[in-house]
């Protein structure tokens, strides 16, 4: 008898799992590598689970079936492989269970512009159309309630199912919270690390965020105690680096990069922005003046193995601004706020491409 795929399937129609009562053809259990050699027959049937109760009968019976209707002469037994279908790896749980993405942006020096980009950064997000919450991690040097024009807001709290939760100030779209609405802002901050971290801890956990697409950190400069609560406390999606062009700027940046894509950290570095990229005169808005240097943020991202995720220039519109409390991205007619929307969508595609190819970032466990 000459043995061919489809007649190995009519016989297995004859089979049915006992779960469901359907034949196992029809049901695509049997699978597309039925192999025969000579009077050798092979192939694999399709489980959901890899303890299912009934995969042994289900063998037996489908042995039975191309003996009883083929012929005895059948080399089959012992030739039925079982797979199973690979089931979604579970999230790891995490204390924002809403925010689909976290991302971190630091400077390795302070005065490079990094809490100027969060916040334009944030607004362009939202202006795409992204749910975007934006935290001031700064603890000591908190800015953004400055740059949002909310200086003098104060976050409510209610309970929520007997818990005391604050809620976010809302502007431009974007849910802001910082320390800089809990302290008098014409006194230094002076707190140890500990009771920093903890402050910290508490603006994340002990806010109602909801349901965010982004959720931007903007964080201290340098590697200190808040890099590492973060990383202990919440699996970050990726960090951003923020420097100018000149050399000093660089070598800071530099260890900020080599600290988060360490072994002991391995957060995924999404790419460096380039800040104060150059200066363009307003009267003369064809015109790069490289004050700080010229391309070291793409040098940099290009040694590291990096992308470049914009360049931003030092005009004067961005400035005025962030003192004015109205971020420049929320002028979308002008120029200067296109890098930032620019910026924003580059975020996107490296964040998408991140999720796409690495598996999520679990919160870091340092062994002391």
């Amino acid at each position: 008898m000459t043995l061919y795929p489809n007649l190995i399937l009519e016989a297995l129609k004859h089979v049915r799992y006992p779960g469901t009562g359907n034949d196992i053809v029809s049901s695509e259990m049997v699978q597309d590598n039925i192999r025969i050699e000579n009077n050798k027959v092979s192939f694999s049937l399709l489980f959901e689970k890899p303890n299912d109760p009934f995969a042994k009968s289900v063998v037996r019976a489908a042995e039975q079936a191309i003996l009883a209707y083929i012929g005895e002469d059948v080399e089959i037994k012992g030739n039925i492989s079982i797979v199973t279908k690979e089931l979604p790896k579970p999230k790891p749980a995490s204390i924002l269970p809403d925010v689909k993405n976290i991302i971190a942006v630091f400077s390795g020096k302070g005065g490079v512009g990094k809490s100027t980009v969060s916040s334009n950064l944030a607004i362009a997000l939202a202006s795409l159309g992204y749910k975007v919450g934006l935290l001031d991690a700064d603890i000591h040097g908190p800015s953004i309630p400055k740059m949002f024009g909310v200086e003098n807001e104060r976050p409510f709290v209610e309970e929520i199912d007997g818990k005391q939760l604050m809620k976010p100030i809302e502007k431009f779209g974007i849910k802001l919270l910082s320390i800089g609405f809990f302290v008098d802002p014409e006194n230094a901050l002076v707190w140890r690390g500990s009771m920093a971290s903890n402050a910290l801890k508490q603006l994340i956990t002990d806010t109602m965020w909801g349901e965010l697409d982004y959720f931007i950190m903007d964080l201290p400069p340098g590697t200190g105690d808040i890099h590492l609560t973060l990383v202990q406390t919440m699996g970050i999606t990726g960090a951003i680096a923020v420097t100018t062009p000149q050399d000093v700027a660089l070598a800071d940046a530099r260890k900020g990069i080599n600290m988060f894509m360490g072994e002991k950290v391995n957060v995924p570095v999404l790419g460096i922005i380039e800040n104060m990229a150059w200066f363009t005169p307003a009267e003369l808005p064809e015109n790069k003046y490289y004050i700080f240097g010229k391309d070291g943020g793409k040098k940099l991202a290009e040694e590291l193995g990096v992308p470049l995720l914009g360049q931003i220039p030092l005009v004067q519109s961005i400035r005025e601004g962030g003192d004015a409390g109205k971020p420049i991205a929320v002028n979308n007619d002008s120029i200067t706020s296109m890098a930032f929307h620019n910026l924003a969508e580059q975020v996107v595609e490296r964040v998408e491409y991140r999720n796409k190819n690495m598996t999520a970032t679990q919160k870091v466990e340092i062994v002391k």
